[in-house]
């Protein structure tokens, strides 16, 4: 399969992997609503961010939308990969070394979304689907990026959305009215779209003009462009019942239909030869109550999902008219679109550049339309910006607001809530140890997902030993908080012979391997093996140190 090559790719191609776990800290006074709706607005960098919150959400994760950095060259925030980033140029440097030095703005882009992609694959579920925003500077290489992060046969389509209503009249060349959206499957063969909502234009085509018992149709043409050497099922004459006349398909196409399929038509009243009935070809009758939701075009119109425009009316009228809150937003009823054709009414929702937050407010507007209980998980690297537009605009999407600050204008609370969390330290400091400030439930959680590949089923309180159980593994930790980097048998944090018959059993029938890890044993590899046990010694032999 043809790859995409770039200064640095060899320093990047594993990074995701050496990314350190850190923990996530909630702050209740920047969080809004019902803490317990399941949504979180992530403040830090999203590359720890993801990390961070791979063992809670990995495989759980139904639609990821993101709109990363355009790389334009003109970008001043701190994604921005040219030279006047001293966030970017300071991992490159990390990670990239000497090399960074020479790298173009491209190379550089490329380095920062590579790691970040393949992240995100892992939190998709099987069934998921990923939409990536993206413009003419580098749509032609985040494609080949996005085929070799996610695989050729795993691309669905490439959108096109009108992002203006007016043509730029100053524009040098053309005028750039459109960006770009890829979409790409987890799996391509378990996923699949959902079908649209009809409007009241679309059923307005619909009438019944015979008053047909089944309701209003519309005439569709019965024939197809396919030759008779391509199909020769289609190639055969229609008598029209009316007239008499034998009519075959013109020269060039052939009915859409082969004969057995037609007859059955004729039976079940679905031919059509027109108000008088004497049509020198049929059409057939489609009805409204067949056709069902609309499926999804390539073709994004602006009058169908708002355009630039529309998105910056809405952050001014949200943020009662200050100036400049947020210079590049999408419209919510973009991504309310993408997110009707990628997520269901339970999903989870993933954007890792949330930006203003439009993902998550098109999350909760969607829940309150239909009933829904969808989540999202949004992560902001820049804290000004997390703090005073992401959180500020979802708190007053939660509970209502005035548009522009017009007390006669109000706009209707839409419920739910988020809790605002930002990265705390490693799980292992510099010398590989636990961290002190890592708790039970943190380190639980890790060496969960470390060991089966799944977040844990629930929280760990270090009320007891057993964390789950995943296929064939049974999970424990011997752990005690504070006490790391010597093996104390008192302090319940060395695997003994009694602690050994002291573990609780797993769930009934489970037949398996019990996995546990703690700080040392003193029972002996015979012992272990007979009672179906693998010792796992903290931190050493925990994944992801």
């Amino acid at each position: 399969m043809p790859s995409l090559n770039w200064i640095g790719k060899s320093a990047v191609e594993h990074h995701h992997q050496e990314v350190p776990y850190r923990l996530v800290h909630c702050d209740g006074e920047l969080s809004a609503g019902d803490p317990d709706a399941g949504n979180l607005l992530v403040q830090g960098d999203n590359l720890e961010a993801l990390k961070a919150l791979l063992p809670y959400y990995a495989g759980q994760v139904k639609c990821i939308y993101i709109d990363p950095p355009y790389n334009t060259g003109n970008e001043g925030w701190v994604y921005n990969d040219n030279v006047n980033s001293p966030e970017i140029r300071s991992w490159l440097g990390k990670v990239v070394g000497k090399e960074a030095e020479d790298l173009s703005r491209h190379d550089k882009w490329l380095c920062m979304m590579y790691p970040r992609l393949r992240l995100l694959r892992d939190f998709l579920r099987e069934d998921g689907v990923i939409f990536v925003s993206i413009d003419d500077d580098e749509h032609h290489r985040l494609r080949v990026l996005l085929d070799e992060v996610f695989g050729t046969n795993n691309f669905i389509a490439c959108l096109v959305w009108q992002k203006k209503y007016a043509p730029a009249n100053d524009a040098k060349f053309f005028s750039d009215d459109h960006d770009y959206i890829l979409v790409y499957a987890k799996q391509k063969n378990l996923w699949s779209p959902n079908k649209l909502e009809r409007t009241s234009a679309q059923d307005g085509k619909y009438q019944n003009p015979d008053d047909d018992p089944r309701g209003r149709w519309q005439s569709d043409n019965y024939t197809s462009n396919k030759s008779k050497q391509e199909r020769p099922n289609g190639w055969y004459a229609i008598v029209n019942p009316n007239t008499g006349e034998e009519i075959w398909p013109s020269p060039t196409a052939v009915w859409r239909y082969p004969r057995e399929t037609y007859e059955k038509h004729v039976e079940e009243n679905r031919i059509f030869w027109g108000k008088s009935g004497r049509n020198t070809s049929p059409r057939f009758k489609r009805f409204l109550s067949d056709v069902g939701g609309v499926v999804p075009r390539t073709v994004l119109l602006h009058a169908d999902v708002g355009h630039n425009q529309s998105a910056k009316r809405q952050i001014l009228e949200i943020f009662h008219g200050q100036d400049e809150v947020f210079a590049t937003p999408k419209p919510t009823t973009l991504i309310a679109h993408l997110l009707k054709i990628g997520a269901g009414p339970e999903d989870l929702i993933l954007d890792s550049f949330a930006g203003s937050g439009t993902t998550g407010h098109a999350v909760l507007d969607l829940n309150k339309q239909d009933g829904g209980n969808r989540r999202f998980i949004l992560i902001e690297m820049e804290e000004k910006i997390a703090r005073e537009v992401t959180a500020t605009r979802l708190r007053r999407s939660v509970e209502g607001y005035d548009k522009g600050g017009d007390p006669t204008k109000p706009v209707e609370a839409l419920g739910g809530g988020f809790r605002f969390c930002h990265l705390g330290v490693p799980l292992f400091n510099e010398f590989g140890d636990i961290d002190g400030g890592v708790t039970f439930s943190d380190l639980a959680a890790h060496i969960f997902f470390a060991e089966t590949g799944v977040p844990i089923p629930t929280k760990a309180t270090g009320q007891t030993s057993f964390l789950g159980k995943h296929a064939e593994k049974a999970v424990y930790l011997l752990f005690s908080p504070g006490q790391e980097g010597f093996a104390r048998e008192a302090s319940g944090n060395v695997l003994t012979p009694a602690a050994l018959a002291d573990l609780p059993p797993p769930p009934e029938g489970f037949e398996g391997m019990r996995v546990v890890y703690a700080e040392g044993t003193t029972v002996t590899p015979e012992r272990l093996k007979a009672e179906g046990v693998v010792f796992k010694q903290i931190p050493y032999q925990i994944e992801g140190l």
